[in-house]
């Protein structure tokens, strides 16, 4: 008996400075999800859509979202109030990936292979911190804020230069971690949690033009970044990075899917940077080149997460 395809919004945009993005990533996820014969909505994340969400009784949401509030857990909160079943991890899951420092804490438990970092709060004296951040880090280094994703706000240092001012640029999003400049190859790893397990997707590189890096607009440009799968580095390599994927998620108590995000240093050093809880799902996002690679093409991967999310409220009803 085939099973009943549920009622779906998708949750868009919102305060988030990456709320255009995350517009692109709905289109997607709308367009999929007719394609595969359900009924779909698309509600922009605003003061009403709370309102909007009761009034269309969605069985299941899919937040199509980019940075805060989206992603931090916020939204995943305001759906477990109204009791609608959703796309992706819980309110815990959400939070601790979307805050670097928690993140990485955990992964230091699970001895990961993380870095050393700083924490700079919104408030710091800026001078005597940057003094700090050189004694223990060195003057080479990557200032990122906590909460903020697609690389908005980071701060290059990779030949020294002004700390002060490049504290100051970061902090305007909030507080930021700091950590050493490591110079190497970008690459990421795909989770998708399946009726037979989670698989880790090939390890993808990500290559731009020389003397840039996976900014934000590299990240949404078509065209300005190159992606290598699977990429051109050895087997055990390669079960290393899958294998630290899968634990980080797993550590960070994820659901559905994520993408771990690491460098690759010329003596082999591998550096997990972060955890993406809740994936891009634009034209140029790695995510579902990665889903591709295991069998589910865009609209079936949109439909395997939606049934999931739909499995759970079922069960739970």
């Amino acid at each position: 008996m085939q099973k009943k395809k549920p009622n779906v919004v998708v949750l868009a945009g919102g305060s988030s400075m990456e709320a255009e993005v995350s517009r692109q990533s709905a289109a997607q996820v709308q367009r999929a999800l007719q394609n595969s014969g359900f009924q779909v909505a698309v509600v922009e994340l605003d003061k009403d859509c709370a309102s909007r969400l009761l009034k269309i009784q969605p069985d299941v949401v899919f937040p199509a979202l980019h940075g805060p509030p989206g992603e931090d857990g916020t939204v995943q909160g305001l759906l477990e109030i109204l009791e609608i079943c959703y796309v992706g991890s819980d309110v815990r899951g959400s939070a601790m990936a979307m805050d670097k420092a928690v993140a990485k804490s955990i992964f230091k438990r699970q001895g990961l292979p993380v870095i050393d970092d700083y924490i700079v709060a919104a408030d710091a004296d800026l001078n005597a911190t940057a003094g700090e951040i050189e004694r223990l880090l060195g003057p080479n280094v990557v200032i990122k804020p906590l909460n903020q994703g697609s690389a908005l706000g980071v701060q290059l240092l990779p030949n020294s230069g002004d700390i002060t001012a490049a504290l100051a640029q970061c902090l305007a999003f909030g507080s930021c971690l700091v950590e050493p400049f490591i110079l190497g190859r970008e690459v990421t790893v795909g989770i998708l949690e399946t009726p037979s397990g989670s698989k880790a997707h090939p390890v993808i590189e990500i290559c731009t033009a020389a003397n840039e890096w996976y900014d934000y607009h590299n990240r949404y440009t078509p065209g300005q970044s190159n992606h290598i799968m699977p990429a051109e580095i050895s087997d055990e390599l390669t079960e290393k990075l899958q294998n630290t994927a899968l634990i980080a998620h797993r550590a960070l108590g994820l659901r559905d899917l994520s993408r771990s995000d690491f460098i690759l240093t010329d003596a082999g050093q591998v550096v997990l940077l972060e955890v993406n809880a809740l994936p891009g799902m634009t034209p140029v996002s790695l995510y579902p080149e990665g889903a591709a690679a295991i069998g589910y093409g865009f609209d079936e991967l949109i439909e395997h997460l939606v049934m999931r999310a739909f499995d759970r409220g079922t069960a739970r009803a």
